[in-house]
């Protein structure tokens, strides 16, 4: 993994265009070949980036830019959509590589990791004609819980699986949906927000953002009756 601090702007061109004007960054290459591009706010979501396959190029700038005072371009190009994303690097304040080797993957708690386990065997809890197509679906910004394949209305849906759901899960789900969105092969990709307890904010954040909230059972779901609904 390579970190770098600079000075940069960034433009994102492809099926959208959004522009980041000068300042100083957090530039994240990833042993995938992601770039994620961070400021100092926002917790763990980038402002823009490139998820593999994907391509960095270095190269000169153009005199233009040179004049303008930029020292070199970044160039990351998906391989898939074409979609690119230019970085015009002004200062580099901090540039530093690390191995950290194969990840183990996230260890979840015992209720959370049950759950999930449950969910990915009885999906008709998520909605009628589903499939599962894998427990912790990869993403070059962590694992989805479960990823679902919707037979009857097509595309596919992404599960996030909470014991108590608050906002922050709402905005985690909400980052792999327009992760996973930009995939051809998965798109149209919805989302549901799975938890024992789901709060009232984050059911109105993930109205808002057309996320479908379902509060699990977890009892009923071990085949312990509990006497509560399955999901409301």
């Amino acid at each position: 993994m390579r970190l770098v601090i600079a000075r940069c702007s960034v433009d994102y061109t492809g099926r959208l265009t959004a522009h980041l004007p000068l300042a100083t960054r957090l530039l994240v290459h990833k042993g995938d070949g992601s770039l994620l591009v961070h400021s100092d706010g926002g917790s763990y979501k980038p402002l823009n980036w490139m998820s593999p396959p994907c391509r960095l190029d270095v190269e000169a700038p153009d005199a233009a830019s040179a004049d303008a005072g930029v020292l070199e371009h970044w160039r990351v190009t998906h391989a898939k959509s074409g979609d690119a994303l230019l970085v015009r690097i002004y200062e580099v304040l901090h540039d530093s590589s690390h191995e950290l080797g194969i990840d183990p993957g996230l260890q979840k708690d015992g209720v959370e990791s049950d759950l999930q386990r449950l969910l990915a065997e009885q999906v008709d809890v998520i909605g009628e004609g589903l499939t599962l197509v894998r427990r912790e679906f990869p993403t070059a910004i962590g694992p989805v819980d479960l990823l679902l394949r919707d037979e009857a209305g097509g595309g596919t849906i992404a599960v996030e699986v909470k014991r108590r759901g608050d906002i922050d899960g709402v905005e985690q789900l909400t980052r792999y949906l327009e992760l996973l969105g930009r995939d051809p092969h998965l798109a149209p990709v919805t989302g549901v927000f799975a938890a024992q307890e789901i709060k009232p904010q984050a059911k109105v954040l993930a109205a808002d953002r057309g996320i479908r909230c379902v509060t699990l059972d977890y009892e009923g779901m071990k085949g312990i009756e509990s006497g509560a609904p399955r999901l409301f």
